[in-house]
């Protein structure tokens, strides 16, 4: 072969090639973006499915969430007080010596012999949020109906809550006979303090998943509230409640893979894997994108005629009326050098001032009633198509003689 053959072959293929080469990298990389989504979503679904709740709740004398306490927990030690924060039970019994107060949320995770053991060394027991159970499990008395959002004194016979001033508490609770009730309601249906001295050792229920969290710890005398019953001695032991310390058989959290069968997982997998597969096998097939010539071609004038027979087969004097106004009313709106959405009243007033008629002449022809019977429908049109020579009319002979 001569070199002008080889050349001439060289210029030939290579456009080909350089067509090719393309098409097959953008098919390449469209399955390879399609199977990194696939992967990312099935990692998002196994680690919804084995996620459990996280330790750092409500309330949590370490956490510097909104819902957490590490101000009322930093306040405490700006009072002198040794705060430690313990996380498990055993922790908590070590901690906790002749002069220390226990403080702790809601323990939702103990069962009520955990609850009570827990509690029996402490001298003086501070839960920070409320649950019936602990109502019920302590004796301290009952819920009461939700009062009035309005800021309350302490109003009980207590010198370490005589200062602190006013506090708005989210639930209020019914004292048993002999625990004292401290800010009650005006209507004095519920406390929303409960403190319980019948015994040797001091137990104060408060619901502070408000009054004691990040959030909400500067507002009124929440702060001092918080320092009256967590600081009345000079140690304090913060039980933080966690899944992981449970003596509840059975009661671990229910994630998205304990609530379904055992065969949903390794199902999911294999489809992912299939349509993975599929795409990949798929993909390869594709190739450059061609035309090709439609086998009918359909004029619009065949079209227009059609719709105008249905319509005059169906008898609609008002429906062929319509799409009469409406033509000529983007024709007129054109015409006239006005938007395309403008209404029919105002293309009717452009027209009349065009036509130096009077304005409102040509509202009922516009935008009035439309035509009923086949004989108002040719009046109609007539109209319509007078209207449209008048204003073709006016607009040249302005555009002739500006």
């Amino acid at each position: 072969m001569s070199t002008a053959q080889t050349d001439a072959a060289a210029s030939i293929d290579a456009p080909s090639t350089a067509y090719r080469q393309p098409g097959r990298l953008r098919s390449m990389l469209g399955w390879l973006s399609i199977a990194v989504l696939v992967i990312v979503f099935a990692l998002f679904v196994g680690s919804i499915g084995t996620s459990a709740p996280g330790s750092r709740g409500s309330l949590d004398p370490e956490s510097a969430k909104d819902s957490g306490s590490l101000a009322l927990a930093e306040l405490l030690r700006d009072q002198g007080v040794d705060v430690t924060v313990v996380r498990t039970r055993a922790a908590a019994v070590s901690a906790i010596s002749a002069d220390t107060t226990l403080v702790m949320a809601d323990p939702f995770t103990l069962s009520d012999e955990a609850v009570e053991q827990l509690i029996k060394p402490a001298s003086h027991t501070v839960f920070v949020s409320s649950a019936s159970r602990l109502l019920r499990v302590l004796d301290l008395g009952e819920n009461a109906p939700a009062a009035a959002d309005e800021a309350l004194t302490a109003r009980c016979n207590l010198p370490e809550l005589a200062n602190v001033g006013t506090v708005r508490p989210d639930r209020f609770f019914t004292p048993a006979d002999g625990v004292t009730g401290c800010y009650p309601d005006d209507a004095g249906s519920g406390a929303g303090v409960l403190i319980d001295d019948r015994g040797d050792n001091r137990t104060v229920l408060v619901d502070g998943d408000t009054l004691f969290s990040n959030e909400h710890l500067a507002e009124n005398g929440n702060a001092a509230l918080g320092l009256a019953l967590l600081g009345q001695s000079d140690h304090v032991v913060w039980y933080v409640p966690s899944f992981e310390d449970s003596d509840l058989e059975a009661q671990s959290p229910d994630t998205l893979a304990t609530l379904t069968p055992p065969w949903v997982t390794p199902a999911i997998l294999l489809l992912l894997l299939a349509g993975i597969v599929a795409g990949i096998a798929r993909g390869q097939r594709f190739g450059p994108l061609v035309s090709e010539t439609l086998p009918v071609t359909v004029r619009a004038s065949e079209t227009m005629h059609g719709r105008a027979r249905l319509t005059a087969k169906a008898a609609d004097a008002a429906h062929a009326a319509e799409a009469l106004r409406d033509g000529t009313l983007r024709r007129l709106a054109k015409r006239l050098g006005l938007a395309a959405r403008s209404t029919p009243a105002d293309i009717a007033d452009a027209a009349a001032d065009r036509l130096r008629i009077q304005r409102g002449s040509l509202h009922e022809l516009l935008a009035g009633a439309l035509p009923a019977t086949d004989s108002d429908l040719i009046d109609t049109a007539r109209r319509l198509a007078e209207l449209e020579a008048a204003v073709e009319t006016a607009v040249h002979v302005e555009r002739k003689n500006p």
